[in-house]
């Protein structure tokens, strides 16, 4: 495993990381959360991804319970969570979602801390902007956090270059703790806010990256290229919304073609985005899901496949996937 510093902090994160969105309570229980965790630390794992709005809280309950059976001490593993969508999400409790304002951020650390059962947790993000409140609030609330000693590194998911600068200029005038870290969506397809539009920011803020969907929701395994199967997440209840993107046939068509490129190598189609994503310096951590044991080992291949991405194969990469990126 790799171990990289999380952009100018001092922390150190496991290239590959392990997240629980769709899987832990939807499609893993904590036994099998146990086994999936103890599997992904054996090997080499040491971040692990979590959020206040997965499974509605469920899933910070379970990696809780997960954390607590496997005794690992505190100082060897990091953990996660965001905020922003809350938990109260048909009632009239108006300070309780898709909210970053000082009340709501206050309270969520709290809950998910509770959830967790842990003192502290190491990172913790703003889940997405919020245009209703503004940035300097949001940039208190989440030092506050650090400096009673609930989170100990803080920074957003899914923000703009502007908003982000915003909030670390914030930060700096007023000797606050700096957003360290983004979390956004990177993959085969979806690549121009991680190359195009942070390019500034790497350098001139010392941003680190954590990025989610390395395989497209699934899209890059090569599964859907013949619709949806039965079990996969485009079927599980309240994430229906990703099959158009999940069935896209242009997409699909270069996926056959990736994997090709894949077979040459000598891995699977899921190593290979996977590790495509790794390879780029600026990401800190890619964030892996799995739903068992098997796959989570299998994820764990693409830092081999990461090694093998030549110059020539990568323009092949790029060539197949070209018009078909956002």
């Amino acid at each position: 495993m790799q171990y990289r510093r999380l952009g100018r902090a001092g922390l150190r994160v496991s290239a590959l990381s392990l997240g629980s969105w769709v899987t832990y309570h939807n499609q893993v229980g904590a036994d099998s959360a146990v086994e999936m965790m103890a599997a992904a630390f054996d090997g080499g794992i040491n971040f692990f991804d979590n959020a206040e709005g997965y499974a509605g809280g469920r899933s910070e309950e379970i990696m809780g319970q997960a954390l607590k059976r496997l005794g690992w001490p505190r100082l060897n593993y990091v953990v996660s969570t965001k905020f922003f969508w809350g938990l109260d999400r048909a009632g009239e409790a108006v300070n309780r979602r898709d909210t970053l304002n000082r009340k709501y951020l206050m309270q969520a650390i709290d809950g998910s801390l509770k959830r967790f059962g842990l003192e502290h947790v190491d990172l913790v993000y703003c889940h997405r902007p919020d245009p209703h409140t503004p940035i300097e609030e949001t940039v208190w609330a989440m030092s506050d956090m650090i400096r009673q000693g609930k989170a100990l590194y803080w920074g957003t998911s899914e923000w703009s270059a502007g908003d982000i600068r915003a909030a670390w200029e914030i930060a700096e005038r007023h000797h606050l703790h700096k957003p360290v870290v983004e979390q956004p969506q990177y993959h085969l397809f979806h690549r121009k806010r991680v190359e195009q539009e942070y390019a500034r920011l790497y350098d001139d803020i010392g941003l680190g990256l954590t990025t989610w969907s390395p395989l497209a929701s699934g899209l890059l395994t090569g599964k859907y290229r013949d619709g949806v199967p039965p079990g996969s997440r485009a079927t599980v209840e309240n994430y229906t919304f990703l099959r158009e993107g999940l069935t896209h046939p242009a997409r699909n068509a270069a996926v056959a073609r990736l994997s090709e490129v894949a077979a040459e190598m000598g891995v699977t189609t899921a190593q290979l985005a996977i590790g495509w994503a790794a390879r780029n310096p600026r990401v800190s951590s890619v964030i892996t899901g799995a739903s068992s044991v098997d796959q989570l080992r299998s994820n764990l291949g693409a830092l081999d496949a990461c090694t093998r991405l030549t110059p020539e194969l990568l323009a092949r990469i790029d060539e197949i996937t070209a018009g078909l990126a956002d």
